[in-house]
Order: C-alpha cells, then sequence, then structure tokens
C-alpha cells in the first residue's frame, strides 16, 4: 500500500471515529418536555438524459393524442406514485434546455426540450440540481435558458446561477411539517467548457471546502437537513472510486452535511452508511436512451430517505429505501417502476422476468458496501 493510500485510510477512520462519537453524545442529550418528533422523506434520482430518441418518441406521443409538440408524460408517468408520496422529490437535470421548437441536439453537446419539465411537474418533483458535466454545453445563455424554464414550470433549482446573488442564495425548502431542507449540489467538471468570463459563481465545482462551508452557510440560515447532490465518480463503473470514497467520508463527517445523493456514472453505485449518514455514490439513469443501450445503462432508481427528529432540529436518516426503475425500449420507449411492475398482474410472464432480474442486478450493486446489513431496504 502507497503512503497516499496509508494517509487516506487513516484519514477516513479518523472522521468515522468522529462521526460515531458525534452521534453517540447527540443521544445522550435530553429533550425539551412535550417535543413531538417530525419526519421528512426526500427522494432522488439519477440523470434525466434526454437523447434524440426519447425526443422522438415524446413527439410521437404528443401525435397519438392529436396534440402537436413533445409530450414526455406517457415515458415518465410510471414513477408519479412514488415521487407524489415523498416529502420532498429532487431530480437531477443533466443537459441544459433549447427553446420550445428547437433545434435539438444530443450527445456530445445537448440542447434538449424544455418540455420535459412538464412531466417531471407532474411526476411530483420539486426541484432539480443542474451542476453536471454538460451545464455548459450551450453556453451561459444555455445556462440561463435552463434556469428560466425551471422556474416557469415551478421547479426550484440548485446547482448553477445567473447571478451572484443567486449563487449565493442556498436552496431551502420548508415543507408542510415546517421542516426546512436545503439541496446543494455540485460537478466534478464541465467537459472542458470554460467557467464564463467574470462569472466564477455560474456552475458550482466540486470542492470539499467549499462544499463544507456553503452547507454551514445553509444550516445558519435556518435549514434542519442538508442534502448534497454530487455529480461525480467514473462513467459505467459500478464501485465509487478512491476520491468518491475519501470526499464521502470527509463531508460526511460535518455535522452540516446529512445525505449525498450521488450521479453521473450511468450505473447503479452501491450505497453506504457511514456513521449514522448514507451516500448513494451513483443513482443510475432516471431516463435515458444512449446509442448503444445495455442493460447497466437501462437501470436507475428512486432513493429515497425518511429522516426522523431526535432532537429539536436535529434529524437522522430512520430508513433508507431503493426503488428501481428500467428503462423499456421496445415497443415503446418507456419508464418502468419495477416493483409496481411485478405487482401488476398484467405483467407478462416474459415481462416479469426482465424486471426480477433487473431488480435482483441493481439491489446487488447497492449492496456491495454493505449498505442492506446497515438497514437498506431495496423494494
Amino acid at each position: 500500500m502507497t503512503l497516499d493510500r496509508i494517509r487516506a485510510a487513516l484519514l477516513a477512520a479518523c472522521m468515522l471515529a468522529f462521526t460515531a462519537c458525534a452521534a453517540n453524545v447527540a443521544a445522550v442529550a435530553p429533550n425539551p418536555p412535550g417535543f413531538v418528533p417530525r419526519t421528512a422523506t426526500i427522494l432522488g434520482s439519477g440523470d434525466v438524459l434526454i437523447h434524440p430518441p426519447l425526443v422522438e418518441q415524446a413527439q410521437q406521443d404528443a401525435a397519438a393524442k392529436g396534440e402537436t409538440g413533445y409530450d414526455f408524460g406517457d415515458i415518465l408517468g410510471s414513477i408519479a406514485p412514488d415521487v407524489h408520496a415523498a416529502d420532498l422529490a429532487i431530480c437531477e437535470l443533466e443537459t441544459p434546455l433549447a427553446p420550445p421548437d428547437g433545434p435539438f441536439t444530443g450527445y456530445p453537446e445537448f440542447s434538449v426540450p424544455p418540455q420535459v419539465l412538464a412531466a417531471l411537474k407532474q411526476d411530483g418533483y420539486d426541484a432539480c440540481t443542474t451542476a453536471s458535466n454538460h451545464t455548459l454545453d450551450k453556453g451561459f445563455a444555455g445556462l440561463v435558458r435552463t434556469l428560466d424554464e425551471l422556474d416557469a414550470a415551478g421547479l426550484q433549482h440548485t446547482g448553477s446561477a445567473r447571478t451572484e446573488k443567486e449563487a449565493d442564495t442556498p436552496l431551502i425548502v420548508t415543507l408542510p411539517n415546517g421542516v426546512r431542507v436545503a439541496s446543494l449540489a455540485y460537478t466534478y467538471g464541465l467537459n472542458d467548457h470554460p467557467i464564463p468570463p467574470g462569472k466564477p459563481w455560474s456552475v458550482n465545482l466540486i470542492d470539499v471546502k467549499q462544499i463544507l462551508a456553503a452547507a454551514k452557510r445553509a444550516k445558519q440560515a435556518g435549514a434542519d437537513i442538508v442534502v448534497l447532490s454530487l455529480h461525480w465518480g467514473t462513467e459505467y463503473d459500478h464501485l465509487a472510486t478512491p476520491t468518491q470514497l475519501i470526499q464521502a467520508r470527509q463531508l460526511l463527517a460535518s455535522p452540516d452535511v446529512d445525505l449525498i445523493l450521488g450521479d453521473h456514472a450511468h450505473v447503479i453505485q452501491p450505497m453506504q452508511k457511514i456513521g449514522d449518514k448514507w451516500v448513494i455514490y451513483c443513482m443510475g439513469n432516471l431516463v435515458a436512451r444512449h446509442s448503444q443501450p445495455i442493460d447497466d445503462n437501462r437501470e436507475g432508481v428512486l432513493a429515497q430517505f425518511t429522516f426522523t427528529e431526535v432532537h429539536p432540529h436535529e434529524f437522522r436518516v430512520s430508513k433508507a429505501e431503493a426503488i428501481p426503475v428500467w428503462m423499456q425500449i421496445e415497443p415503446k420507449l418507456r419508464l418502468i417502476d419495477i416493483p409496481r411492475a411485478l405487482a401488476d398482474p398484467a405483467t407478462t410472464p416474459e415481462q416479469r422476468a426482465v424486471y426480477q432480474n433487473a431488480r435482483n442486478k441493481i439491489a446487488g450493486y447497492l449492496d456491495a458496501y454493505g449498505a442492506m446489513k446497515d438497514g437498506l431496504v431495496v423494494q
């Protein structure tokens, strides 16, 4: 083992011990008389990656209803019951949005129909993260247009910004029971697109010190829970990189970061409990149709975490769940909510075998670091 790896291992062990110690101290603190704990269920999902075949399917679906334009509702509709059931649902919007009439482009520089936002909103999403390696595919103008479209659709957003003031203002959502949840988002890079001159704040890039400072500001601004979305890792690798593993421990050792939701790899990566906190290193794709569709890039999860208040304004995850999803290619592009499809008597034996196989594979990827023994429930 190299000296750097030994140092990293020692650092990770120290951070884990610190987190466990802090949890034990908190556990013995008394609650005030009349304290009634609140809960908050937070759902995250993988990349919304609108490739050209999805645009074509949305156009065909609109035409089948006698409409013009693009309708993504049938593609994304199956997950709506699960997304609506969460107190806060956060999507990962991988790409910039084009004007409603296009032009639309796919890989390597995306610009996709803003009509997808109507389907996400209809499904029950409350907010989208916008920090990815594709954020600046269409420059700062594309970034601004994307955030304008999110505003128009009634979806909140975090990860990129139109102004310095917007960048410095944390996204904090107040739930009906008064719990306040902050959502922060960062990306590892921008595919060599330069940050716009004079706008260093336009896209959040991963820097542990800066993330911890932002999380602290969010807590100081009144957030009870801070959810951190990270666009990171190696594409098509089912395991986290050493950098991901180290950064997760560094970030979750802070009292200001409560959960990490990962994306970017386009495949499922493990969930892991670190101390009394959770990270999912990658949720896979939510919706995508890669030029070479394989099982791995058709699999995803809705990652759902229930937080319970243990002391006033102090929350811990009391339940970690994963809802597997699968991208159907034929006869039409459709996102399949696997647990619901398996429970549906109309599902054919052939379909059932495909969905069960996908569910089992997803569960295996999620459990690579022992998440199930720590309480993860895969539906």
